[in-house]
């Protein structure tokens, strides 16, 4: 396994520079994900996606691979307070949540995944980033309920205070899954080879004699793809800032 594909490292510039680029391209990330489901995504190693996006006739691409989960990293924050609505990430004013997307000066606040998970297989290892849906597919809970149960057990904690990262997000460290990530455009212009997971399929259960292959869905994911790589972008310390804290405002 090739480790100088894997950005762990928050301080780290490229990893840095592709928070930033997710971060501020959410709303960019997410807009054809309610199609893209009509059609299987090319199944594809981890060596394979690093040698698509090293061709110089790549475009944004979505495929399947199948890797297994050796950590969660840790150091940035792993959930992001979106829109209640449109799920794009808040902003904070003055004594409210709003919504540049939707134009609301005032917003119900929801947690959303944004978790980074370092992942093997057999020909090469990678961080890929798990929003939104992806998230709840991954641990079986919404990002919402485990924040909620994380106050309730701390509420002496204030509002800014770190959540750390849920246990149901660190059992799944071990587990093999199948993952659709896609190939961004920042992936092709900036070379970065943390890859967005934007569905994860359900564990495989044994199947009945004469049911062949694995259907992907077609529904689509709460969090746009085109907002995810705009969420993505916009940097670690933003994540960490606004990302992790109790949404004030209801």
């Amino acid at each position: 396994m090739a480790s100088s594909r894997v950005f762990l490292d928050g301080d780290v510039q490229e990893t840095l520079l592709y928070l930033s680029w997710l971060d501020s391209n959410l709303d960019v990330a997410s807009r054809e994900l309610t199609q893209r489901w009509s059609l299987s995504p090319e199944l594809a190693t981890l060596g394979d996606l690093f040698s698509y996006m090293n061709q110089a006739s790549a475009k944004v691409a979505w495929f399947e691979c199948t890797a297994t989960i050796y950590d969660v990293v840790n150091g940035s924050g792993w959930y992001y307070i979106g829109c209640g609505v449109c799920h794009t990430k808040a902003t904070k004013g003055p004594t409210t949540l709003m919504c540049k997307k939707c134009g609301k000066s005032e917003i119900v606040g929801v947690p959303q995944y944004l978790s980074k998970l370092s992942v093997y297989d057999h020909s090469d290892q990678a961080v890929f980033v798990v929003l939104g849906d992806a998230g709840e597919e991954l641990t079986g809970k919404k990002a919402a309920e485990l924040v909620e149960r994380y106050y309730e057990a701390n509420d002496s904690v204030g509002e800014d205070h770190i959540v750390p990262v849920p246990q149901a997000m660190i059992d799944t460290i071990g587990q093999t899954r199948k993952f659709i990530v896609k190939v961004s455009t920042h992936n092709l212009t900036a070379k970065t080879q943390t890859l967005t997971v934007t569905k994860v399929l359900p564990l495989e259960a044994p199947e009945p004699e004469g049911n062949v292959g694995v259907n992907v869905g077609k529904e689509g994911d709460s969090v746009s793809e085109d907002h995810a790589d705009k969420l993505v972008k916009r940097g670690a310390d933003g994540i960490e800032s606004e990302g992790v804290k109790r949404a004030k405002c209801g």
